[in-house]
């Protein structure tokens, strides 16, 4: 045991029945160092800014200026929640839950705001968690802790993803259920989030339809997004359309980039005597994986990558979801097929995609209702509705749906409100135009930025 690595040590030397105060003082302040956060990096118990919140450690790597965390204790760059032996912290129990919820808490303070990551850790298990504005998600999976993998799993895993964060948030638009509002969705939010100064991507993985691509009338490139994921030497940069709109009287040019889906009948294949290619042909062209991968070499060029997907649980739009970061669900609350779609995805499909992926992502954002104004006599019927779903769930799948439906309901705050993005004549109407609303429309620009601050900006 004499050159065991100095966090096996630690852990090893661990009692049994370890509490908080002794993790945090046996083993995760060797964690914090090997992390690169020595004493003038970190703080033990950070008031968040929140009422009397503290959080176990904050810590920053020095400023521009070369000036400890200590000597200036302000912007904590990551964030650290110790739990006793004796909490269970594996994935999906109460303790879990309740541990997340309170590092996302501390995430979200105000005096935590530019924070970027999170950890919550027993002398068992430990998850890394990425924060992407006003976004929390898995960075990792909820790791089991040994001795003999300890160092290997701070070294090769943690601390490469602090050093170096990944700047897009990746979304996925989904709704197994069509006529749901995805694409104005997806072209509404990129827009409005480029309106107020954020970089945006949008992706048409829809190749049945190309409603997004149609719809600001983009043409496809050479080579195209299909080409590039299928042969990933090509420059997947090319495939890269620009729609840009000029604001004469603030003289200044708005505009979101498109990765437009091709015409299927216009795609190449290896024989010169072919007509085209089907979409199964395209399948077996492009293969699995490769959009998560294209899309994780352009992380470093946008703050937001949207993927609108189709209306399906099929090729596309799994592997939609599979490149995702988060998965943002438009429901109709009038059309009860798609609430039930978007719970079998939430239970089902979207776990799967998880198994597959091994890091812990992606995660289902809560539902938001999409373009209906409702009375409350429909508000409360469809209350009645999901609290019925809600307990079927949990007694038929053992799964509880209630942080998708109603994620302000709390034991002491019975808040059952879900986000309404209301409908307007010129959200509805622009798509004539061939021009997203919020360039066109303030009534529409207030809309999708309550909808951008309700999700994802602070």
């Amino acid at each position: 045991m004499a050159h065991e690595p100095v966090l096996a040590q630690a852990l090893r030397n661990l009692p049994a029945s370890a509490p908080e105060a002794v993790v945090v003082d046996n083993f995760v302040d060797a964690l914090m160092e090997a992390l690169g956060f020595d004493k003038q990096k970190r703080i033990p118990q950070f008031a968040t800014g929140q009422g009397a919140d503290h959080v176990d450690f904050a810590a920053r790597y020095d400023d521009s200026e070369g000036r400890s965390f200590i000597q200036s204790p302000v912007d904590p760059y990551f964030l650290l929640e110790a739990k006793g032996t004796d909490s269970n912290l594996s994935y999906g129990t109460p303790q879990y839950r309740s541990t997340f919820n309170q590092l996302r808490r501390y995430l979200l303070a105000p005096k935590c705001k530019n924070a970027q990551w999170g950890l919550i850790i027993n002398s068992v298990h430990m998850q890394l968690f990425r924060k992407h504005h006003k976004v929390i998600f898995p960075a990792t999976p909820c790791l089991e802790i040994k001795p003999e993998t300890i160092d290997q799993v701070v070294h090769d895993q943690i601390a490469p993803l602090l050093r170096q964060p990944s700047r897009a948030l990746v979304v996925a638009v989904y709704n197994n259920k069509g006529g749901v509002g995805k694409t104005t969705t997806t072209i509404n939010l990129a827009s409005l989030l480029n309106f107020i100064g954020y970089s945006t991507l949008v992706i048409d993985f829809d190749p049945n339809q190309r409603d997004l691509t149609e719809t600001l009338e983009v043409t496809s490139q050479s080579p195209t997004l299909f080409d590039c994921l299928d042969d990933d030497r090509l420059d997947i940069h090319e495939a890269i359309a620009t729609y840009r709109k000029l604001d004469k009287k603030a003289n200044k040019e708005y505009g979101i980039d498109i990765l437009p889906a091709p015409k299927v009948e216009d795609l190449k294949t290896d024989d010169p005597n072919s007509k085209g290619i089907d979409i199964n042909d395209l399948i077996r062209k492009i293969g699995y994986h490769k959009l998560k991968k294209a899309i994780d070499s352009l992380r470093s060029e946008y703050d937001y990558i949207f993927i609108d997907s189709p209306p399906n649980w099929q090729y596309f739009s799994q592997e939609a979801v599979y490149a995702s970061d988060v998965i943002l669900m438009p429901v109709k609350p009038n059309n009860v097929y798609s609430i039930d779609n978007a719970a079998e995805a939430i239970r089902e499909f979207f776990p799967a995609i998880q198994a597959k992926r091994q890091d812990g992502g992606p995660i289902a954002l809560p539902i938001f209702f999409n373009g209906e104004k409702l009375s409350n006599s429909q508000h409360q019927r469809v209350r009645v509705y999901l609290e019925e779903l809600i307990a079927r769930h949990k007694k038929d799948y053992k799964f509880d749906l209630t942080p998708y439906f109603f994620p302000r309901l709390t034991n002491a705050r019975k808040d059952y409100r879900v986000f309404e993005l209301e409908n307007h004549a010129e959200i509805s109407g622009a798509s004539f135009s061939r021009l997203p609303a919020v360039y066109a429309h303030k009534t529409a620009r207030d809309y999708y930025l309550n909808l951008a601050k309700e999700y994802f900006i602070q």
